[in-house]
């Protein structure tokens, strides 16, 4: 601890300068001589102030179950450590190289919804339109501080474990703008909140936030199914059998993981990488040995969603020595019978919009 808060100090110099840099392009959109742009569609935006880890990926597929079957939707992100440029349409069949892992997630798990990857958020709605001229709703991926697109609704996730006021800004923290910034969204959610969260810590928790009145206060929390093998969805790991697992991840915080699978297992010993780290032949093989230096049979693999799509590019390898890797799925609910106000918010939204 000591030693961290040391680096936090001999940083906090970069952290200031690039305090006001962020500061000084927020003040020009904030007085108008930088502009954001407006569409005659409901946009939604699903970001945060601090550098990943905060589950928005579970917040869009929750959105997406929740408006999919009334409305058309389409989602665009950025296809973050993708290996192309420019505006794509995202398809099944290509990989997390061509798109980034999340935009390829959703396509996997809602085919029936076009989404899309592009840098300049402005001509990837417009192009999204054209491609796709249904669509009636775009859920905005990871655009908090891109403020080129004026959402109509901005959704900010902040994790409960590091709240952003508790953070400071890069490279001393974690916050890509200062805190100052959550004062722009319209809802924030309070994420990978314990199930047990009691009623007494969540007013504390608003408190230190101090919404504006405008501002509504969610808490959610990480629901998990069945573990399940990456290439066949139907074949499931039982937990109930004490198990050694491998946990394998490239996401920006896997503490949350931890948690939930150390009760269930014999032992977990994780492998971490950077967050959308792609995994390379060797990380593969280091995987492999490592299974392999294991006494017993009941051992295996567990990665997350995310983490299955760049494991894809390595699917003949791991066929072909009957590597046990498991997937474990999650999903979002809101806490302290939220639900279905949360709900209700997000249909007010679209009900009441006006072009």
């Amino acid at each position: 601890m000591l030693q961290k808060r040391l680096v936090q100090f001999l940083l906090l110099p970069f952290s200031l300068l690039y305090g006001l840099i962020t500061g000084f392009r927020n003040w020009m959109y904030e007085r108008g001589y930088m502009r954001s742009s407006k569409f005659d569609l409901p946009i939604i935006g699903i970001g945060n102030l601090s550098v990943g880890g905060t589950g928005k990926s579970p917040h869009i597929e929750y959105l997406i179950r929740l408006l999919g079957d009334y409305i058309q939707l389409g989602t665009l992100s950025r296809g973050y450590k993708r290996n192309t440029v420019g505006y794509r349409m995202v398809t099944e069949k290509g990989s997390a190289a061509e798109y980034g892992d999340e935009p390829l997630q959703f396509k996997r798990k809602f085919p029936e919804i076009p989404v899309a990857v592009a840098e300049n958020r402005v001509s990837g709605v417009t192009q999204i339109l054209m491609d796709a001229p249904d669509t009636q709703v775009i859920l905005l991926d990871d655009a908090f501080q891109h403020r080129s697109i004026k959402p109509g609704l901005q959704i900010m996730l902040t994790d409960y474990n590091n709240l952003f006021t508790r953070d400071f800004l890069l490279p001393s923290g974690r916050l890509r703008e200062w805190r100052s910034g959550y004062h722009r969204a319209d809802i924030i959610i309070v994420s990978k909140c314990p199930e047990n969260l009691t009623l007494d810590k969540k007013r504390k928790i608003i408190a230190e936030i101090n919404p504006s009145t405008e501002q509504q206060i969610y808490f959610s929390a990480y629901k998990y199914g069945q573990p399940y093998y990456i290439f066949d969805a139907s074949y499931k790991l039982d937990l109930s059998v004490p198990f050694e697992l491998f946990l394998l991840s490239g996401i920006a915080n896997t503490d949350y993981l931890k948690e939930y699978l150390e009760p269930k297992v014999k032992r977990l010993i994780p492998i971490e990488f950077e967050d959308h780290h792609h995994y390379s032949n060797f990380d593969i093989a280091q995987m492999k040995r490592l299974l392999e230096s294991l006494p017993g049979d009941r051992k295996a693999v567990i990665t997350t969603e995310k983490d299955a799509m760049r494991l894809e590019a390595h699917r003949d390898f791991l066929i072909r020595d009957n590597l046990p890797v498991f997937v474990l799925p999650i999903e979002v609910y809101f806490l302290f019978a939220e639900k279905d106000e949360f709900d209700q918010r997000i249909k007010d939204f679209l009900l009441e919009f006006k072009s």
